[in-house]
C-alpha cells in the first residue's frame, strides 16, 4: 500500500495538480493581501494618517511648521471625509516630536476650521480661496501664541510668522496637485511636469517628518531622501533624478542646517544616476555611490564619511528590493519614458479599438437596413402578384356580381369556373384592350348573363390597376436605390474600421538610422518621423532649416531616401517656417509607379458653344486615375446638364470611397428615379491603378475604347444600355493590364459615327489610331478630332464630339538618386 502511495504521487499528474493548487493558493492570498492593504490604506484613511503623523513631526530652521495647515487644507477641500483623521494625526505627530509646536498645531487647525466655515458661506470658489484661508490662519495662530506667551510681538516674531504663513500658502497650491496623488488608488492620466515637482516636494516634506530618527549614526531621512532619488532617477534619467536631489536637499537642509550639503550630494548623485539608467539597477546605484564618495569627503571628511557610505549603501539595498513593478508602475505616469510611452499607445489602442467598434456597429446597421430594403424573394412577388389579382377581381365583382340574382350559382356552384374565366378576360383585355379569342367570348356568354358590363368593369379597372402598377415600381426602384446606398454605405465604413484598427508600427530603430545618415551626409535635421515603411506607401516627415527657396527637400532629400529606401520617394508637402525656430516641416511618401499624362479635344454640334458631352479625369487618394466620358440624349444645353451631373455624382461617390460597381449603379438609381422624362446619357468610365497599371473599363451605352501599344491597337468593348433608362442593370467589367508607353483612345459616339461613308468604323478608328506618329496625347488629340471632321467633307459638324487621350508613363523622379555608401540594415525589415 505504501509503495503504491509512492508511486501514485510521483506521477506527472498529481504533481501539477499540486502544482496548480499551489499556484491559485498563493495566487489567491497576494490577491487578499493585496485588497486588504489598499482598504487599510486608502478606504481606512490609514495612508492620510500616516502622512499627517510625519508632517505633524516636520519643522525647518528649528521653529516654524508650515506643513501642517496645507495638508489639512488639502485634504478637508479634496476627502473631507479624512480630515478628521487629518487632524488627530497631525496632532499626534506634533505630540510625539521634539518641536514643541503643539500648541499651534492644535490652535492652528482649530482657527483654520472657523475660517474656513465662515468664508465658504460669502466665496463659492473655495479652492482659489483656500492658499489666503490657510495664510490667514497660520499668522493669526502663529501671532496669538506669540502675544499670549510673552504679551508683546517682536519684529522678529513678525517676521518669523510671515515666512511661515508664507510658506504655507505656497504649500497649499503645492499639497492641492500632490495630495491627490498619494491618496488616489489609481492615477488615471499621466503627470504634468509641475505634478511631478509637487509631488517630490510633498515627499520631501513628509521626510523631514523622520528628522531625529537614527540608528548608530545613520539617519533615516537621508536614506529616504536617497531612495527616493534611485527611483526617480532610474524612472526619468539626469533630468528628473537632478530635480529630485535638489528638492529634496533643499527641503532637508531647511529642517536641519547640519545637512545642508545633503544638497550637492543628492543633486550630483541624482545627475550622475540619471546618466547611468542604461544601466538599469546597478548603474543608477553606482552612480549614487560615486557622488556620495565625491561629495562626502568635501562635506564631513574622512571620519564622517562612513556613516555616510552606510546610508547610500541601506538605501542601495531597499533600492534592489523593491520590485520591478513598482518601479514600473512609477514609470507609466513620467512622461519621457519607455513605460509612458507603451501607456499613451494603450491608451490611444484604446480609443482606436472603441472609435472602431462604434464604426462597425453603423456599418452593421446600414448593413442590416440595406437588407431591410431589399426586394422580397419570388416566392412573396408570387403571392403578392395573386393578391392583388384577388382584390383586382373583387373589386370587379363588387360593381357587377353583387347585385346579380345569379351569384351564388357562379361563385358558390361554379367558383373556380367563375374565378378561372375572369383571370383569362383579365389577362386578355390588359394584353389587347378587348377580347379578341372568340372561345373565350364564347364561353364567358353562355356563362354569365351580363358579359358585357363585366368585361368593361374590367376594363375600366385595368386603368386603376395600371397605376397602382407604376407606384409599386417606383417604390420598389425606390427600395433598391436605398438598399444599394446603405449597403455602399456599410462597405466603406467596414473599410474604413479596418483602417483604423491598423496599427502605427514603432521605427525607433529606423528613424535614428535615416537620422544619423542625413545629418552625416551633410544634412541639418531638425526631426525625423516615420509613419510607414511599406514598399509603396513609404511616409516619412521632418524639419530642416529654411533652404531660401532652394529646393533641398525635393533635390537632396528626397533622393536620398529613394537611394535608403530602394524605392522612389518624392516630397510630398512642405510647410515653410512651420516651428517657431523658423525649420520648414516636409513630408515625403512613395511615389505612384506610374503617371498618367491625358489629352483632351471636343467640339460642339454644329460649332456651338455648348456641348453635351462632358468629360472627367482626376486622380482617386487611393492610388486610382479616373477618366470618363459622359455623353448626354441629344445636344445643347439640356443634354449638357444631364451628362455634367451624371460625372459630378460619380465623381462624387467615387471620391467617397465608394467601389466603382456601386458607384455606378447609384447614380443609374438616381438618373432612373429623379424624372419620368426619357433623358438619358451615357458613361465611359477607366479605373487606372497608378502602383500596377491595371485598368479596369466600365461601359454604360458608350463607344468603344482604344489602346495603342506600339504598332499594335486593341479594342475594348462592351454591351450596356445607356444610364437612366432602366433602373435595375448588369454592368460589364473588362479588365485590361497596361503597359509604360500604352496610349488609351476614349471618344464619345460623335467621333465614331461621324465618317458616315465609312461601313466598318472600328476597323477605320484602328486605321487612324495605328498610322499616327505622334506621342504627345495633347497633339494626338488634336490630331483625331480633325482628321475625323475633315473625314466627312468638313462641312458640317453633326454631332458633339469629344476624344480623351491618356498616355501611361512609368514615373521617373526629377532628380536621380543620391547614394549614400552605406547600408541601411535596419530599413529592410520593413513592416
Amino acid at each position: 500500500m505504501l509503495r503504491k502511495a509512492v508511486k501514485l504521487w510521483s506521477e506527472p499528474v498529481w504533481v501539477a495538480r499540486v502544482g496548480q493548487v499551489y499556484q491559485k493558493t498563493t495566487d489567491s492570498l497576494k490577491h487578499q493581501v493585496a485588497v486588504g492593504m489598499n482598504t487599510a490604506l486608502y478606504q481606512w484613511g490609514l495612508l492620510v494618517a500616516v502622512i499627517g503623523f510625519l508632517l505633524g513631526r516636520a519643522v525647518i530652521l528649528t521653529e516654524l511648521t508650515p506643513f501642517v495647515l496645507p495638508f489639512l487644507a488639502a485634504i478637508y477641500l479634496l476627502k473631507r471625509d479624512k480630515a478628521a483623521i487629518a487632524s488627530f494625526s497631525l496632532v499626534a505627530g506634533a505630540i510625539f516630536s521634539y518641536h514643541g509646536q503643539v500648541g499651534f498645531v492644535i490652535v492652528g487647525i482649530i482657527a483654520y476650521i472657523l475660517i474656513q466655515k465662515a468664508v465658504t458661506r460669502f466665496v463659492p470658489n473655495q479652492t482659489q480661496a483656500l492658499p489666503y484661508l490657510v495664510f490667514a490662519a497660520s499668522l493669526l495662530s502663529r501671532l496669538g501664541i506669540v502675544f499670549i506667551g510673552s504679551g508683546t510681538i517682536s519684529g522678529y516674531a513678525l517676521m518669523m510668522a510671515a515666512v511661515e504663513s508664507g510658506l504655507s500658502f505656497i504649500l497649499t497650491m503645492i499639497f492641492i496637485q500632490s495630495v491627490p496623488l498619494l491618496t488616489v488608488k489609481r492615477v488615471q492620466r499621466p503627470l504634468k511636469n509641475e505634478e511631478i515637482i509637487c509631488l517630490i516636494i510633498l515627499l520631501a516634506s513628509v521626510m523631514t517628518g523622520t528628522v531625529g530618527w537614527a540608528w548608530n549614526d545613520v539617519t533615516v531621512e537621508h536614506v529616504l531622501a536617497r531612495y527616493l532619488l534611485l527611483i526617480f532617477g532610474l524612472v526619468g534619467g539626469a533630468a528628473i533624478g537632478s530635480t529630485v536631489g535638489v528638492v529634496t536637499g533643499l527641503i532637508l537642509s531647511l529642517a536641519s542646517l547640519a545637512s545642508l550639503y545633503q544638497m550637492s550630494l543628492l543633486a550630483f548623485s541624482g545627475l550622475l544616476g540619471g546618466l547611468l539608467k542604461e544601466g538599469k539597477k546597478v548603474g543608477v546605484a553606482v552612480g549614487l555611490l560615486v557622488g556620495t564618495l565625491l561629495i562626502g569627503m568635501y562635506g564631513e571628511g574622512g571620519p564622517g564619511i562612513s556613516a555616510t557610505v552606510i546610508e547610500t549603501l541601506v538605501a542601495i539595498s531597499l533600492f534592489f528590493l523593491t520590485p520591478n513593478r513598482v518601479i514600473h508602475n512609477i514609470a507609466r505616469y513620467i512622461p519621457g519614458t519607455v513605460e509612458y510611452a507603451t501607456e499613451q499607445q494603450q491608451y490611444l489602442r484604446k480609443i482606436r479599438d472603441v472609435t472602431a467598434g462604434r464604426v462597425e456597429q453603423f456599418s452593421t446597421l446600414f448593413q442590416t437596413l440595406s437588407k431591410s430594403f431589399q426586394m422580397p424573394a419570388p416566392k412573396e412577388d408570387m403571392e403578392r402578384d395573386e393578391k392583388e389579382v384577388d382584390y383586382f377581381l373583387s373589386n370587379v365583382t363588387e360593381k357587377t356580381c353583387q347585385t346579380c340574382f345569379k351569384k351564388e350559382r357562379c361563385w358558390v356552384q361554379n367558383f373556380s369556373k367563375t374565378y378561372d374565366s375572369m383571370n383569362k378576360i383579365m389577362t386578355e383585355t390588359a394584353k389587347n384592350g378587348e377580347i379578341k379569342d372568340q372561345l373565350l367570348q364564347l364561353e364567358w356568354n353562355k356563362h354569365c348573363i351580363r358579359p358585357e358590363k363585366v368585361v368593361q368593369a374590367i376594363v375600366i379597372e385595368h386603368s386603376h390597376y395600371q397605376v397602382n402598377q407604376m407606384l409599386r415600381k417606383q417604390v420598389s426602384e425606390s427600395r433598391k436605390l436605398v438598399a444599394d446606398q446603405l449597403l455602399g454605405v456599410s462597405q466603406v465604413m467596414g473599410d474604413f474600421a479596418k483602417e483604423i484598427q491598423k496599427e502605427k508600427e514603432a521605427h525607433f530603430q529606423q528613424e535614428e538610422e535615416l537620422m544619423e545618415m542625413l545629418r552625416g551626409a551633410g544634412m541639418e535635421v531638425g526631426h525625423l518621423d516615420i509613419y510607414s515603411l511599406k514598399p509603396g506607401q513609404a511616409e516619412i516627415e521632418l524639419s530642416v532649416p529654411y533652404d531660401n527657396g532652394q529646393g533641398i527637400g525635393e533635390k537632396i532629400i528626397a533622393p536620398m531616401l529613394s537611394s535608403l529606401l530602394n524605392e522612389n520617394v518624392v516630397m510630398q508637402k512642405e510647410e515653410l517656417h512651420f516651428y517657431s525656430n523658423g525649420h520648414s516641416h516636409m513630408t515625403f511618401g512613395s511615389a505612384k509607379q506610374f503617371v498618367i499624362e491625358t489629352g483632351v479635344a471636343n467640339v460642339a454640334k454644329g460649332g456651338a458653344w455648348i456641348s453635351g458631352d462632358s468629360y472627367s479625369t482626376l486622380e482617386l487618394g487611393s492610388g486610382q486615375y479616373a477618366i470618363a466620358i459622359s455623353d448626354g440624349m441629344g445636344n445643347g444645353e439640356r443634354a449638357h446638364l444631364e451628362s455634367t451631373e451624371t460625372l459630378q455624382l460619380l465623381q462624387k461617390v467615387l471620391e467617397s470611397g465608394i467601389e466603382e460597381m456601386v458607384a455606378i449603379k447609384s447614380v443609374n438609381s438616381v438618373l432612373s428615379l429623379r424624372t419620368t422624362d426619357e433623358i438619358f446619357s451615357t458613361l465611359d468610365l477607366a479605373m487606372i491603378d497608378l502602383q500596377t497599371a491595371k485598368a479596369k473599363f466600365l461601359k454604360i451605352g458608350s463607344i468603344p475604347t482604344f489602346i495603342k501599344r506600339g504598332d499594335k491597337v486593341i479594342k475594348i468593348d462592351a454591351s450596356n444600355l445607356p444610364m437612366g433608362m432602366f433602373q435595375d442593370f448588369d454592368v460589364d467589367v473588362v479588365s485590361e493590364q497596361l503597359m509604360a508607353g500604352d496610349i488609351l483612345v476614349m471618344v464619345s459616339d460623335g467621333i465614331f459615327d461621324s465618317p458616315s461613308h465609312v461601313e466598318n468604323k472600328d476597323l477605320w478608328m484602328k486605321r487612324l489610331i495605328a498610322e499616327m506618329e505622334v506621342a504627345e496625347p495633347q497633339e494626338m488629340a488634336d490630331i483625331i478630332l480633325e482628321r475625323v471632321i475633315r473625314s466627312d467633307r468638313g462641312i458640317l459638324i453633326e454631332d458633339d464630339m469629344t476624344v480623351i487621350v491618356a498616355q501611361i508613363k512609368r514615373n521617373t523622379p526629377k532628380w536621380a538618386s543620391i547614394p549614400i555608401y552605406r547600408t541601411p540594415m535596419p530599413l529592410k525589415k520593413r513592416a
